[in-house]
C-alpha cells in the first residue's frame, strides 16, 4: 500500500522516539494489562472467517495477530502504526508466532492510500486518539472499508475518570513547573473524552449506525511492574527525562504512596474498567474508561 505525505508531524516524531521505545521495553506488560481491550475489539469487529481487517494503531501487534488468528488462514489482518520501532517488533512478533496472515506498514490512517473498499473490518485497541483531523483520519479509514463494513474500537474517557492514569501527573505536580490546561480536543490519549463529539467525528466521516454504549472490563497489572509503568509512559515519563537529577529523584520518590490506594493484595493493581461498547455493522465506537477509585 503506498502512501502519501503524513500530517501528524508531532505524533510521528514522538512514537519514533521516547514514546515509541518505551511501549517496545514494555510491550509484555502493557499487552498483559490491555488484554481484556484487545478481546473486546477482536469480539466487536471480527468480520467472520475469511475477513480482510485493519488495526489501526497496531502498536506491537497484540490486536493484529489475535485478529489474524481469528479469521484464520483464508482471512488477513494488516497492521498499521506511525511508529518504526513499534512496528519492527510487531513483524517480529509475527514471524516467531507463525502467524502468516498478519502484516505490518509504518503508516499514518489520517493520509494513507489505502485501497477503497479493501477492508471487511477496521479496529483498533486505543490508537485513534492521535489524529491532528479526526474527520480527515475516519473519512479516510471509511473509504478504505467496504460497503457495510465494521468499524470498532476502543478509546479513553476524560482524565477525571481515569484516576490511576492520572496518578504520577498529580503526585508529580508539586515538583514541577504548573503546566497550561490542556486542550482537551488536541491529540492524546483523552482526545475522545467526549463520546458526542467522537460520535459528530465518525458521522461528519461518513460512518453509519454509530452506537455508544458502556462495558466494564477488569485489568490488572502486576504490583512489580508499578514503577517501570509509571516512570516511562505519559507526561511524566517525558518530564523524567527531561528533569535534573534532584527532582527525579523526589518524583519517583512520591509515586509509591501515591499508588498505594490501587495495590490489591500488595501484589495486584486491579483496575475495575467501565466504558463503551456495542457490535453493530457499521461504524462501531467502544470507549472504555477506568473507575479505578471507589
Amino acid at each position: 500500500m503506498p502512501q502519501s505525505a503524513q500530517p501528524n508531524t508531532q505524533q510521528a516524531a514522538l512514537w519514533n522516539d521516547a514514546s515509541g521505545k518505551a511501549w517496545v521495553d514494555m510491550q509484555p506488560i502493557l499487552d498483559g494489562m490491555l488484554a481484556p481491550f484487545a478481546s473486546l475489539v477482536v469480539d466487536a469487529g471480527y468480520p467472520g472467517k475469511g475477513g480482510n481487517v485493519l488495526d489501526i494503531g497496531c502498536g506491537a501487534g497484540a490486536t493484529t495477530l489475535a485478529m489474524a488468528r481469528r479469521v484464520g488462514n483464508g482471512g488477513r489482518c494488516v497492521g498499521l502504526d506511525i511508529s518504526r520501532p513499534l512496528v519492527a517488533l510487531a513483524r517480529e512478533r509475527a514471524r516467531v508466532e507463525e502467524v502468516a496472515n498478519a502484516s505490518f506498514e509504518v503508516g499514518d490512517a489520517q493520509a494513507y492510500a489505502f485501497a477503497t473498499g479493501r477492508f471487511d473490518a477496521a479496529v483498533s485497541r486505543f490508537g485513534v486518539m492521535f489524529f491532528d483531523d479526526p474527520v480527515a483520519a475516519f473519512t479516510n479509514i471509511r473509504q478504505a472499508a467496504r460497503r457495510g463494513g465494521k468499524l470498532a474500537f476502543v478509546a479513553w474517557r476524560g482524565p477525571r475518570e481515569n484516576d490511576f492514569m492520572t496518578t504520577a501527573a498529580r503526585a508529580a505536580a508539586p515538583f514541577l513547573p504548573q503546566a497550561p490546561a490542556p486542550d482537551p480536543d488536541a491529540p492524546g490519549q483523552f482526545a475522545f473524552a467526549d463520546g458526542a463529539r467522537v460520535r459528530r467525528i465518525l458521522e461528519a466521516s461518513g460512518w453509519s449506525s454509530v452506537k455508544v454504549e458502556q462495558a466494564d472490563v477488569p485489568c490488572q497489572i502486576a504490583e512489580s511492574h508499578l514503577m517501570t509503568y509509571a516512570t516511562r509512559l505519559g507526561p511524566i515519563g517525558a518530564a523524567l527525562r527531561e528533569a535534573d537529577q534532584a527532582t527525579a529523584e523526589k518524583i519517583t520518590a512520591a509515586l509509591p504512596a501515591a499508588f498505594k490506594p490501587f495495590v490489591a493484595d500488595g501484589r495486584l493493581i486491579s483496575l475495575p474498567r467501565a466504558g463503551w461498547s456495542r457490535r453493530w455493522p457499521e461504524g462501531i465506537l467502544i470507549s472504555e474508561k477506568p473507575i479505578s477509585a471507589f
